[in-house]
């Protein structure tokens, strides 16, 4: 396409634009793609959220709120940056590359006032948008900048009974588990094994915090917090995911071992009747209650149980994925919502999550019934879109407990950018060979 042409289809808007390259002579296909479509609509709108300054380009969480950009995986810069890099490997437009490079360097600018080591609130998310901005634009100041992130987070690591930790939480979101996940792609992509190292020793001091219960062991967020959360986001699900991921890099029998006994203790509380599996979200307040998502829910735990067949080669632990969506399944969503599944859009607790997971079981089991599934969930989660000018946003509840508090959100977790970043994967559900950014806590291959 010559520039003329693209520049006067970019005038016309995001989504206008997608429409007329379906229409264009040299390409293949006959009919746009409606999932290609939203999510370009969704980049348009985060785009237009943008805020240029001499660091870089930010996008505040909340655009109608615009406060600062925030720097964390969860809600912030990085998780745009990711968003518009998976846009730029979708569909090769550069303009996307740009956008994620500005989103970059305002990281590089900010990353020396991050704290923490974590994962979707600390260093670590910062850590794997450079690198993965590194790898798309092939400029070596991202990955200096992703080194010095390692270096960081390698630096504040402190000795604790016979491994380390940064601080007593424990958790993928922000604590060790989270951490280790990001050592162990350090330790992929640049084949430092001081990486791997510090990975493992994070992964002794986990075990040593892991507490015997009905035959397994059950991990803390962090010794002082009132509840145990078991699923994935903060409990015993995530911790035994990185613990499963470090014996799959080490083949240490130990860590297998706890990973294991992780698992079997989620069986022991998990609700199992109508084969199914849900675990519930906390005790000792709410063990009646069921989530249906990433943070507490069987799409997160049941990345467990998937890591678990492929490291270990027990292929039992797949009936468990399968137990654990048709506990989705059988929820009555999307076309109902639940206590544990409400007004929300998101990856972390809402429609984008269910259908990516659902999504990701099509990949890796090759069952339709689970692509028919996601599909069915996307359109539910299109037709609470709100579509302005070319423009696609989520208005949604992030929490539970405050049904009535709606936001848009730009970010990766509970906003555009990962419900975008879903929308450009099922676009491309055809077979299509094209590059795909795995977080560091996915367990599904590309």
């Amino acid at each position: 396409m010559n520039k003329i042409v693209r520049a006067g289809l970019w005038s016309l808007g995001a989504g206008a634009m997608i429409a007329a390259m379906w229409s264009l002579p040299a390409c293949k296909r006959t009919a746009p793609n409606p999932y290609l479509d939203a999510a370009a609509r969704a980049a348009a709108w985060v785009r237009a959220s943008g805020k240029p300054g001499p660091d870089g380009m930010s996008w505040p969480s909340v655009p109608a709120d615009p406060k600062e950009a925030t720097l964390d995986l969860y809600s912030g810069v990085p998780g745009v940056v990711l968003f518009f890099l998976q846009a730029f490997h979708s569909t090769g437009d550069p303009d996307y590359l740009a956008d994620a490079r500005g989103g970059a360097d305002y990281l590089l600018a900010k990353m020396p006032g991050v704290k923490g080591p974590g994962l979707y609130e600390g260093l670590s998310g910062v850590a794997f948008a450079l690198e993965e901005t590194y790898k798309a634009a092939k400029d070596e100041k991202y990955r200096r900048a992703f080194l010095d992130c390692l270096e960081r987070i390698r630096s504040a690591a402190a000795p604790a009974g016979t491994g380390v930790e940064w601080s007593p939480t424990t958790d993928i979101i922000s604590g060790g588990a989270g951490a280790g996940l990001l050592l162990l792609y350090a330790f992929r992509e640049t084949g430092d094994r001081d990486c791997l190292d510090l990975a493992a020793r994070a992964g002794a001091r986990l075990i040593e915090l892991g507490r015997p219960a009905h035959g397994g062991l059950k991990w803390a967020m962090d010794s002082e917090f009132p509840r145990l959360m078991p699923n994935f986001s903060h409990g015993t699900a995530g911790i035994a995911y990185f613990l499963a991921a470090l014996y799959g890099e080490t083949r240490r029998r130990e860590f297998l071992e706890a990973a294991l006994s992780g698992a079997e203790y989620l069986l022991s509380i998990a609700e199992t009747e109508g084969d199914s599996c849900l675990v519930f979200h906390d005790e000792p307040d709410n063990t009646d209650l069921y989530y249906l998502g990433w943070c507490h829910g069987p799409v997160g735990t049941a990345r467990l149980f998937y890591l678990l067949s492929e490291i270990s080669g027990d292929q039992a632990w797949l009936e468990w994925v399968r137990r654990s969506a048709n506990g989705i399944v059988r929820s009555g969503i999307p076309e109902q919502e639940t206590p544990g599944f409400w007004n929300n859009a998101g990856i972390c607790c809402g429609l984008a999550g269910v259908g990516e997971f659902f999504l990701d079981l099509y990949g890796s089991l090759g069952d339709a019934s689970y692509l028919d599934f996601s599909r069915r969930v996307t359109a539910r989660l299109l037709a609470k879109a709100t579509a302005e000018n070319g423009r696609m946003f989520w208005v949604q509840a992030e929490h539970r407990t405050r049904p009535d508090h709606l936001l848009a959100q730009t970010g990766y977790m509970q906003g555009a950018a990962g419900i975008g970043t879903f929308l450009l994967r099922l676009a491309a559900v055809d077979g299509a060979k094209r590059a795909r950014i795995i977080l560091p806590d996915t367990p599904f291959p590309r």
